[in-house]
C-alpha cells in the first residue's frame, strides 16, 4: 500500500459496513449480515478477516452484542496467523473484560513485536501480571505513539498492582 492509499477491505460487503450502508442491528436482515460479518473472520484474504473481526468487537463492545457466537469468533480470530487480526480480537475481547484476555495479551507481549492494539488491551485490563512482559517493551523505538501506549499500559498494570512508577 503506497503512502496516503487507504487500507480498506477487499470485500464490498464488509466496505458498505464501513460505509454504514449495512446495518447489523435491529432487524433480521441485520442478524443475517451479522452472520455473514463471522464468516468473513474466516476469510482467505486477511483484510477481510481484519476488517471483519474490527467491526464484530466494536458491535459486542458499542452495541452491546456479547453474544457467544460473536465471543466465539473473537476468540477463534486471537488465533489468527496474521498479526492485526488477532490484536483486533484480542483488543475486543479485553474491552468485554473476557476471562481469556490477559493470557493473550500476555501471548503477544511475548513476541519481538507487540501492535498498538496490544496495548490499548493491557492498559483497559491493568493486569498485574503483565508488568514484566511490558517492561520488555520500555525502550524507545522509531513508533512514537506505540511507545505512549506501551508505556501507558505498564503504568496501568503497575498502578493494579501496587507498583507504581
Amino acid at each position: 500500500m503506497s503512502q496516503g492509499e487507504r487500507y480498506l477491505p477487499a470485500s464490498d460487503f464488509l466496505c458498505m459496513i464501513l460505509n454504514e450502508e449495512v446495518p447489523l442491528t435491529g432487524s433480521e436482515f441485520a442478524e443475517k449480515n451479522v452472520q455473514r460479518l463471522i464468516e468473513f473472520t474466516r476469510d482467505k484474504d486477511t483484510s477481510n478477516r481484519d476488517w471483519a473481526t474490527l467491526f464484530l468487537a466494536q458491535l459486542a463492545e458499542y452495541d452491546g452484542l456479547e453474544r457467544p457466537d460473536i465471543v466465539a469468533a473473537l476468540l477463534t480470530a486471537a488465533e489468527d496467523s496474521d498479526q492485526n487480526v488477532r490484536s483486533e480480537a484480542i483488543l475486543g475481547l479485553a474491552k468485554l473484560k473476557h476471562e481469556k484476555a490477559p493470557s493473550l495479551v500476555g501471548l503477544e507481549l511475548k513476541k519481538v513485536n507487540a501492535s498498538m492494539q496490544i496495548f490499548e488491551a493491557a492498559e483497559l485490563l491493568a493486569d498485574p501480571t503483565l508488568v514484566n512482559d511490558l517492561e520488555d517493551f520500555q525502550d524507545e523505538s522509531d513508533e512514537p505513539f506505540v511507545d505512549e501506549a506501551a508505556r501507558r499500559a505498564l503504568e496501568a498494570c503497575r498502578k493494579h498492582n501496587g507498583r507504581a512508577k
